[in-house]
């Protein structure tokens, strides 16, 4: 995978594009006076700032990668798994129902979700709802498609 196409950003298309973030998000600080870049990684849309790749385009919107919820403490839409969960999260696999230990109650199915582990707090991956969050914790089912993960070639993509 490699970077194509950087192209730095004006203000004032930076300001259209996160106010839809900041929506679902919160406060995204630090972007006001930050060097912004679009560009391709293969077939993905991403946006660098100030040389770090933390966002990614998904279907039409924009949405943190596992550095953009590191770099702003994103806490929101955070599905939470527990320990035995972790090891399968981070190879990629889809997050099951009974690995699931919390889930925000407004997650609607098809929403962008961070999911994070139950000891430290700390994202492992981003991925799709499959499910609304008060149905995550359950038995049985698959409740968050992966979408990027820690270590994937995503996340160990260089500029």
């Amino acid at each position: 995978m490699k970077v194509k196409s950087r192209v730095q950003l004006r203000k004032s298309d930076r300001k259209k594009l996160f106010e839809g973030m900041e929506e679902k998000f919160g406060k995204i600080s630090r972007l006001e006076d930050s060097k912004i870049e679009s560009a391709r990684a293969d077939d993905m849309e991403v946006l660098i700032v100030e040389g770090k790749i933390l966002f990614f385009k998904y279907e039409e919107d924009w949405h943190p990668t596992v550095r953009g919820v590191l770099e702003y403490g994103i806490n929101e839409y955070v599905v939470v798994v527990d320990q035995g969960a972790v090891k399968f999260v981070i190879n990629g696999a889809d997050i099951m129902s009974p690995g699931i230990v919390s889930a925000d109650p407004v997650i609607k199915e098809g929403d962008i979700v961070v999911i994070k582990e139950e000891a430290h707090n700390k994202p492992l991956a981003i991925g799709k709802a499959l499910v609304p969050g008060p149905q995550m914790v359950a038995d049985s089912g698959k409740a968050v498609e992966s979408l990027h993960y820690v270590g994937d070639e995503f996340w160990n993509l260089e500029l």
